[in-house]
């Protein structure tokens, strides 16, 4: 306990939260914040935003732990021009800025040949297009949108670029960030790596799940796809809609159609009458932030019945099934189009490991007609299921036009034949992009790399580079030394490798991937027991953490302490039931140590969650 200075507040209405600095430059985000909203709302008051943990220091999420960090976590959506300035060497932060809030340049970039066109300075003239604006957003200059017989205008020149919307997506998309040497403007991809619609984040049909923010879902839409851009909607100097309620809508959707009980079947006015509340369900986040859907899809609760995921009918109809909202709209509309997006139930058939979802994924990939981050993430939910099919799908998807889509196909050829990396990766190493390049120098390293051609491997050298100085950007934080130790350990720097997951542990000793991988790397040295002190030493400080209990087990096996390497397994498959490794493993060493029976009952309520798994079956056969 102590006094702490609260030298700043920040966040965007109605939350506050308020940051201390401590040693190092860190500004840390304490976790009592301000609710702004009006009393009558529920605001003016304090709250506890983690009220259901009991947190304490060594906690990442105590207020002084590394996921409470301005200085990542925060600081370059909320202020302009960020520098972080981690040195790693220090452990310290000299963190700058241009302005601590969000201001021109963090949507223009560099403002110098502004003030000189403003100025009328020399040469002001050839400035005079664009203003002198580095990132002049004029994607909507002299477009209209026209209206249609079915009642939905249409855009009067396709839009040609997404430089207003990568503008945006800079702060309003989940994403990874490894440079902030980057201004607005500039390809977003050569700085950040943005979230694919990966379980936990998203639901199978693409519904935010996770705190996403919007491009994730916008880009998914109808909408997106007709050209719209974040502007149509959103004043972005303001940050107001262009206009309230239903008619920010009726910009482009014919009131007489659409705002009209025939089409939304509430009363005129009413809450259910809103065109937010069918078509961007909002999930609130931090207590107090609602962020609504941007995928603008129909609802569709004939979804949420076989596939698990929300729909907007029972956000209001709480008091009945999904069943029902189903039966009703099937009664009001029964000839209506399941929508603009259809790639649910092969994402669902995917996460269940489904047989036929390979080729399913396939067929969605190969879809031009599907929206690119769509793709990307059947690329990424292909990489466990790879068939002859599904291999020539990846391929060709290396040459597609959107870089995200390379970038997720590449990633996909990490657990392919070192040859075929080479053969398909190799030309990847060129690519305008940023993400590109470094991907598929990522999954080139290691044994591949002996493979390359001469003409390929300077290329190589400075792809990797360019993963590697992503790393070291964020040097402040633990996964990203695991991961330089992981490239080590695959290269057969085993010293380096283990300097480099210790060096994660000292960031954040709960980290547990460090702790796995820094056993790992003991013992690929020979040195078992110092594997097995490790796991040991992290059970202390996390002893619920399957991980390490499935890696210690791993390890006492390899020693031969059979019986106490069972109990490890067992204690894994106990806190983690559903994952089907650590079922697999712990099967097979119930057996190996003559425990039939317990083993045919492991696998058996293995495969009643997981019904396709070929790796369970093909125990199980080989058990009976």
């Amino acid at each position: 306990m102590g006094e702490f200075e609260a030298k700043y507040a920040f966040g965007l209405y109605p939350l506050q939260q308020y940051l201390a600095p401590l040693e190092g430059g860190r500004l840390q985000a304490y976790g009592l914040a301000w609710d702004a909203r009006p009393a009558e709302e529920g605001g003016q008051r304090w709250f506890d935003l983690y009220a259901d943990r009991q947190l304490e220091p060594g906690d990442p999420l105590h207020w002084t732990g590394v996921e409470q960090n301005w200085n990542y976590q925060c600081a370059d959506c909320h202020s302009t021009n960020v520098r972080k300035n981690y040195d790693a060497a220090t452990d310290a932060f000299s963190t700058s800025w241009s302005e601590i809030s969000v201001g021109c340049e963090a949507c223009h970039g560099p403002a110098s040949n502004h003030l000189a066109w403003a100025r009328r300075d020399a040469g002001w003239r050839a400035l005079q297009e664009r203003k002198g604006l580095v990132n002049a957003l004029d994607e909507r200059k002299q477009v209209s949108w026209r209206p249609q017989v079915a009642g939905t205008a249409s855009r009067s020149t396709p839009r040609a670029t997404a430089r207003e919307i990568e503008t945006c997506a800079r702060c309003h998309a989940r994403r990874g960030q490894y440079t902030d040497d980057i201004h607005a403007g500039q390809n977003w991809l050569d700085a950040f790596r943005p979230a694919l619609l990966t379980p936990g984040l998203y639901y199978a049909d693409g519904q935010q799940r996770d705190e996403v923010y919007t491009w994730g879902s916008f880009v998914q839409s109808r909408m997106y796809a007709a050209g719209v851009t974040c502007a149509d909607c959103h004043e972005p100097h303001s940050g107001k809609l262009r206009a309230s309620g239903n008619a920010v809508c009726a910009q482009c959707h014919a009131p007489a159609k659409f705002d009209a009980p025939d089409h939304h079947h509430h009363a005129p006015g009413s809450a259910g009458a809103q065109c937010v509340a069918c078509h961007m369900p909002a999930r609130t986040y931090m207590q107090v932030d609602p962020h609504r859907d941007h995928s603008f899809r129909i609802p569709r609760p004939d979804l949420s019945d076989a596939l698990g995921t929300p729909n907007a009918c029972s956000a209001c109809h709480q008091d009945q099934p999904a069943s029902w909202a189903a039966a009703a709209l099937n009664k009001r509309r029964p000839r209506s189009k399941p929508g603009h997006l259809t790639f649910a139930a092969s994402f669902a058939a995917a996460e269940r490991g489904e047989p036929q979802a390979a080729a399913e994924l396939a067929t969605l990939i190969e879809d031009p007609a599907q929206p690119a981050l769509v793709r990307a993430s059947a690329l990424a939910r292909l990489a466990p299921l790879l068939t002859p099919r599904a291999m020539t799908t990846v391929a060709h998807a290396l040459n597609d036009a959107d870089a995200l889509v390379r970038a997720s196909a590449a990633e996909v050829f990490t657990a392919i034949d070192p040859a075929l990396r080479v053969e398909y990766l190799s030309p990847l190493l060129r690519d305008p992009v940023r993400l590109v390049r470094m991907t598929a120098a990522r999954a080139l390293a290691g044994e591949p790399e002996a493979r390359l051609r001469v003409e390929d491997r300077e290329a190589f050298a400075a792809a990797l580079e360019e993963w590697r100085a992503g790393e070291r950007f964020n040097a402040d934080r633990p996964e990203a030394h695991a991961n330089l130790g992981a490239l080590a350990l695959q290269r057969g720097s085993v010293l380096e490798a283990k300097a480099a997951f210790e060096r994660a542990l000292e960031l954040d000793p709960t980290f547990a991937p460090a702790a796995v991988n820094l056993a790992e790397a003991h013992r690929v040295s020979g040195d078992e027991s110092g594997a097995e002190r490790v796991l040991r030493e992290a059970l202390v400080r996390q002893p619920s953490e399957a991980a390490v209990h499935h890696a210690l087990g791993l390890s006492l096996v390899r020693q031969r302490r059979l019986m106490d390497g069972v109990a490890a397994l067992g204690k894994a498959h106990e806190l983690a039931p559903a994952n089907v490794r650590f079922a697999y493993v712990y099967a097979v060493a119930l057996l190996d140590t003559g425990q039939r029976e317990a083993a045919l009952a492991v696998l058996h309520a293995a495969l009643r969650e997981h019904p396709h798994d070929p790796a369970l079956k093909q125990a199980l056969a080989s058990f009976r």
